[in-house]
C-alpha cells in the first residue's frame, strides 16, 4: 500500500493557532493542546476584561471629578455637579470633565459656576 500524504488544512490551522500563542511562555507556546486551551482562556479573559476596563475607567473619572469638586467648595460633591449638568441639559460624559479637572481646574470651576446660575 502506498503512503498517504496528509492535506495541509490541519497544519494551517495549527500554525495559525501557534502564531496567536507565539508570545506565551513555555509549553503554552509549543504544545498544540495547551496552545488551544490557553487561546480559549486568553480570549475569554480579554472579553471579560473589556467590560471591566470600561467600568474601571468610569470609576477613575468619577473619583477625579469628585476630588476637584470637593476641593473647590462650589458644589460640594460630584453627584450635585452631575445632577445640575443634567438639569441644564449639558450632555457631557464623565471622561471630558475628568480631563478638564486634571488639566485646568479653573475651567471646571467656571463650568460649575455657570450651572449654578
Amino acid at each position: 500500500m502506498t503512503r498517504v500524504r496528509r492535506g495541509y488544512t490541519a497544519r494551517r490551522r495549527r500554525t495559525k493557532i501557534r502564531l496567536f500563542a507565539s508570545t506565551f511562555r513555555g509549553a503554552h507556546s509549543r504544545l498544540t493542546r495547551t496552545i488551544t486551551q490557553q487561546k480559549m482562556r486568553a480570549l475569554a479573559s480579554s472579553h471579560r476584561d473589556r467590560g471591566r476596563q470600561k467600568r474601571d475607567f468610569r470609576r477613575l473619572w468619577i473619583t477625579r471629578i469628585n476630588a476637584v469638586t470637593r476641593e473647590s467648595k462650589v458644589l460640594y460633591s460630584y453627584s450635585r455637579l452631575i445632577h445640575n449638568l443634567y438639569k441644564k441639559q449639558l450632555l457631557l460624559n464623565r471622561k471630558i470633565p475628568a480631563q478638564i479637572a486634571i488639566s485646568n481646574k479653573n475651567c471646571l470651576y467656571m463650568i460649575s459656576n455657570k450651572i449654578i446660575k
